[in-house]
């Protein structure tokens, strides 16, 4: 198509860097990273289209916020630019919604990751379970056999505990651990805008599309607002929350037909 793609594992991830401390995954630490790589991918210009997705959109957004000179255009899939609130600490309106089994509920908890991680991530692929209870993981039996989603071979299963293998779970999930800590960074962005231009996908099986408010936030004027460019939304029928994996060539070429415009 024309276009250098780079998919970098961020910090905690893969490849990459996994620091120890809880701290060393603020958006402030993964913004930054973000930054140097744009730096070093395009030294003469130092700005790229972004695509994201999950805990992709989350920084992505939070990109275009920062250094919005560093994005020419953005794609998102999953999770809306949802507007800082100084007086809703989310992780409590999270657990008072959902309880403490919700998945960011537990994930609080120290020693949470230390489960195996072949479990772990066929398990979460195939069914995504929000609903963690305490002293039961998952609902089905260990010994069950998993049957993997029709878009996922079992080959690209394994890749993914192999890649998990190396880090473990602790360190992704201290993304989830600083979300009270991202949300005292943010305050002085409170009312703040994106101005990149953007497009948003979203599976209408999504689980966070399903969310109390969350489709009169997107289609009733909100996003809109908060997100001022925002181009255009689509939601993807008989599509869930890994949206990329399950329809690789409508998402491609959703995200080609949308960067063209930039050109």
């Amino acid at each position: 198509m024309g276009y250098r793609a780079v998919a970098p594992d961020l910090r905690g991830y893969g490849d990459s860097d996994a620091p120890d401390s809880v701290e060393s995954y603020t958006c402030f630490h993964i913004i930054g990273d973000l930054v140097e790589l744009i730096d070093v991918l395009d030294p003469d210009v130092g700005k790229v289209f972004v695509v994201g997705h999950d805990w992709g959109d989350y920084m992505a957004w939070l990109l275009c916020l920062f250094r919005p000179d560093k994005v020419k255009a953005l794609v998102n899939l999953s999770v809306p630019f949802i507007r800082f609130d100084r007086e809703i600490k989310p992780v409590g309106v999270w657990k008072a919604v959902y309880g403490d089994d919700y998945y960011i509920s537990r994930f609080q908890k120290v020693n949470f990751a230390e489960v195996g991680v072949e479990r772990v991530v066929k398990e979460y692929l195939c069914d995504f379970p929000v609903l963690l209870p305490k002293g039961k993981l998952f609902k089905r039996p260990l010994d069950e056999q998993i049957t993997l989603p029709s878009w996922l071979s079992e080959e690209e299963a394994n890749y993914y505990v192999t890649v998990f293998q190396k880090t473990g779970f602790t360190c992704p999930i201290n993304y989830y651990r600083n979300l009270g800590r991202n949300w005292e960074l943010l305050g002085p962005w409170v009312g703040s805008k994106i101005k990149t231009p953007a497009k948003f996908i979203v599976g209408d099986k999504d689980l966070a599309y399903g969310m109390p408010g969350m489709k009169e936030y997107i289609h009733n004027g909100g996003f809109k607002e908060d997100v001022p460019s925002l181009e255009q939304v689509v939601v993807m029928k008989g599509v869930s929350h890994f949206i990329n994996m399950e329809k690789p060539e409508e998402i491609s070429s959703h995200i080609y037909d949308f960067f063209c415009q930039f050109h």
